[in-house]
């Protein structure tokens, strides 16, 4: 007899869990399995989807701020990325209990607690901000080939230009497509051996800088120094502001659903208890990395004295006199390179993501994966062709404050969503954690608030064509500037943003404060009636009076005919042979066309009608014949099933894949999409 914790959950599963076979990452769902025996078993086979988020963390967005406060302060500010760190570990935390729990991802459960107007604004932010990460990674990539290639003294010792690199990194979709083939395991092995090169490259660092051991203790101390300097204080913003990534909370409850977790209470709590784990140590390697980026500006920069080293490439630059050795620059680019690469990979998963969950649309990986990068490396090439290389600075900051923009969207409805007992039953957050997670919530928010609201104050002081004061100004003295030097440009800019801002900040004010439905009031989604599909499939079914085969006169033609023959069968229903000649004459003469292919064909097709009436006859089909079609064989498929009024269609499917695919092209897909009657996939 089985213990009570192992008796089925008796809490109802969020609705839209039950609707639709829309499930995250379909192609590895609950794909690695949990094996029983010592907790160490399991506790690796659980590992693992919090790496993958975990270089979220360490991107080339974060590098800019980290070595800013390691060079301008020293070690003071590790304490705040050790508090932005525990935010981290919470908030993801409660992204996997969502996934596990409810079995639904983040863009999933906001397209079931919402109406199709939210979603759809919900949706286009994540994809304006899945893009704007992405252009960091690029960027960091690019800067990172372009430090290593100067290092080893390549293209004249200056490194391969930064334009040309950018360009190349729009290659890694094919690494992406490759590596997706081995499946989720091998993939997260990938990003750990990524990670573990970070994190080799900057233990190599930290050795060679020689840091002071007690400094790096008394910087996990809090300092009140933080509220009087407001320098200081802009620094710890950036910090904290770039610590959550939004797509790495739709991201994380997504793959954590790859585990095929026992879904009782003692399973659920397990999974629960090893996630918790598996995030704590991936997201503190993250924080090491991000800890050893500020000591080490500390230990090298500050320490001789150079507080304005911020840019990525002037830390490379200055990195080999301060140390003595190659070995640190090269290190430092490598590193650069795995943070670009690793975060690129992710960034593509969560587009893939919250493309699924917000709309229920899927897209090819490649594709998707080729229309992000794009969005990311037309900008770049722009800016870097207009700007130089002194551009990349501006454009990391536009696509941190993009990030800001999206951020609050995303931490809201998970900490709403996991703190709700009709979703989440028993596994609920307690009330205690729950107030954290809000205060966390708030201070991301005000914190990210606070930088956008500077942005606006600087780009409308451009527009008026004054100098902004910068960053380290406060938001009261920024906005006094700009209105002594405002012009009528400078002030259309900032109200365009302004209501844009608004907008949004009353949008997120609803998210926050609306109430959940109850059972029977309706909700953003459709909910599919169980007892209404039932009633509708036994319905009686559509008349079949003729059925389609589509050949493709080969030997393959056999499996398709027999699919079909069995149908007509049982259905009494007439058998239509369909053959398309695609040959140059076809191509281009049509039905005109007397080559050797298409009299071969039309011999063929007339002989295997022959041979089948033959076969057939007195049996339950009523005839068979056959008519050809020339040309372009998905078009001329669907215009002959027309033609014909044919009731279903016999399709065959080579099952080639990738390349082939590619080069032979997707018949099926084609003319399912053309036609509205039933099509038999056979694969031959």
């Amino acid at each position: 007899m089985s213990s009570p914790v192992d008796k089925p959950l008796d809490y109802k599963p969020a609705a839209g869990a039950l609707h639709g076979n829309h499930r995250s990452l379909e192609d590895v769902h609950r794909s690695v399995a949990i094996p029983q025996g010592h907790w160490w078993r399991r506790m690796v086979a659980f590992a693992g989807p919090a790496y993958m988020v975990s270089v979220g963390y360490m991107d080339p967005g974060n590098w800019a701020t980290d070595l800013a406060g390691g060079a301008k302060f020293g070690y003071s500010l590790i304490w705040v990325l050790l508090m932005s760190n525990l935010m981290a570990v919470l908030l993801q935390t409660l992204s996997a209990r969502l996934g596990l729990v409810a079995g639904r991802d983040l863009a999933q459960a906001c397209r079931d607690a919402y109406n199709p107007v939210v979603r759809w604004v919900l949706f286009v932010m994540c994809e304006i901000a899945i893009a704007a990460c992405d252009l960091a990674e690029v960027l960091g990539t690019a800067i990172g080939l372009n430090l290593l290639t100067a290092q080893l003294g390549l293209f004249g010792g200056h490194g391969i230009p930064l334009i040309y690199a950018v360009v190349i990194t729009g290659l890694d979709v094919f690494l992406l497509l490759a590596i997706q083939r081995f499946g989720i395991r091998k993939m997260e092995a990938f990003i750990l051996l990524l990670v573990s090169t970070i994190g080799a490259c900057f233990i190599i660092e930290i050795f060679l800088a020689k840091p002071d051991a007690i400094g790096i203790a008394k910087g996990f101390i809090p300092s009140s120094l933080i509220f009087s300097n407001s320098e200081m204080l802009y620094i710890a913003i950036g910090i904290i502001g770039a610590t959550v990534m939004p797509h790495n909370l739709y991201l994380h409850s997504a793959l954590v659903q790859s585990r095929n977790v026992n879904k009782t209470r003692e399973g659920l709590r397990q999974a629960c208890k090893y996630n918790f784990i598996d995030s704590a140590i991936a997201l503190n390697a993250a924080f090491f990395v991000n800890a050893a980026i500020l000591i080490l500006a500390a230990a090298v920069f500050y320490k001789n004295n150079m507080q304005d080293v911020a840019e990525i490439q002037d830390a490379h630059k200055l990195m080999e006199g301060l140390l003595g050795t190659k070995v640190a620059p090269i290190a430092f680019a490598i590193a650069l390179i795995c943070a670009g690469q690793s975060s690129t990979i992710t960034g593509t998963l969560a587009g893939q993501i919250t493309m699924e969950g917000f709309l229920h649309f899927r897209m090819r990986p490649w594709l998707r994966r080729l229309i992000t990068r794009s969005l990311a490396i037309v900008p770049a090439v722009i800016t870097i062709y207009i700007s130089g290389n002194e551009g990349t600075g501006k454009l990391l900051v536009l696509s941190q404050v993009i990030l800001s923009l999206q951020l609050p969207f995303a931490v809201v409805p998970l900490v709403k969503f996991t703190a709700s007992r009709k979703k989440m039953g028993d596994f609920a957050t307690p009330k205690w954690i729950a107030a954290i997670a809000w205060v966390v919530a708030a201070i991301i928010i005000i914190l990210n608030a606070q930088l956008v609201a500077g942005k606006m104050c600087d780009w409308a002081t451009i527009v008026s064509a004054a100098e902004p004061l910068g960053d380290t100004a406060g938001l009261t003295a920024r906005f006094s500037h700009f209105l002594d030097v405002a012009t009528a440009g400078g002030w259309a800019t900032l109200s365009a943003m302004a209501m844009l801002v608004g907008a949004l900040f009353m949008l997120l004010l609803w998210m926050t404060f609306r109430r959940e439905p109850g059972a029977d009031e309706p909700r953003g989604f459709d909910v599919v009636s169980a007892h209404a599909v039932a009633s509708a499939a036994v319905l009686p079914p559509q008349t079949i009076r003729r059925i389609g085969v589509a050949l493709d006169a080969e030997s393959t033609d056999a499996a398709m005919l027999a699919h079909a023959v069995v149908l007509a069968k049982t259905h009494h229903a007439e058998l239509v042979l369909i053959h398309i000649v695609e040959g140059v004459g076809g191509q281009y003469h049509g039905v005109q066309a007397g080559d050797v292919e298409s009299r071969r064909d039309d011999q063929y097709m007339a002989s295997l009608v022959g041979r089948l009436s033959s076969e057939l006859q007195g049996s339950e089909i009523p005839g068979v014949r056959h008519v050809l079609g020339y040309g372009d064989v998905r078009r001329e498929i669907v215009r002959l099933a027309e033609q014909e009024k044919i009731d279903m269609l016999v399709l065959g499917g080579h099952g080639h894949r990738g390349l082939a695919d590619v080069l032979r092209g997707s018949t099926i897909d084609g003319v399912r999409h053309g036609l509205s009657i039933p099509v038999l996939a056979v694969r031959t």
